[in-house]
């Protein structure tokens, strides 16, 4: 069953521009700058959207002189992950189930 958590971590996630980012640390861990060249969004936008990302627990960050990196806690998603698993199978096994109408 979703908790709010995981609905809210879905909020978190259907936002364009934090899926590209997550999307992004999924292959490498990344500083601010970095995901700047990559997504063509402002530093501001872009520190903002990691904001509501680490608050989600989605990514972690690593101080590194004057930068900041961000890495993908590959461990939340799969959570989330599971309960989609959890659903996909209910819904095989409840194919057949169909509910009359009054």
């Amino acid at each position: 069953m979703m908790t709010s958590v995981d609905t809210d971590l879905m909020r978190v996630l259907a936002d364009p521009l934090r899926l590209r980012i997550v999307t992004l640390l999924a292959r490498e861990t990344l500083c601010t700058t970095h995901l700047v060249a990559e997504t063509g969004a402002r530093q501001t936008n872009l520190s903002n959207h990691l904001r509501v990302l680490r608050e989600a627990g989605v990514v972690d960050t690593e101080p590194c002189g004057r930068f900041t990196y961000y890495r993908l806690r590959p461990e939340r998603l799969a959570q989330l992950a599971g309960h989609f698993a959890e659903l996909a199978e209910s819904a095989r096994a409840a194919a057949d189930n169909k509910r009359a109408c009054p």
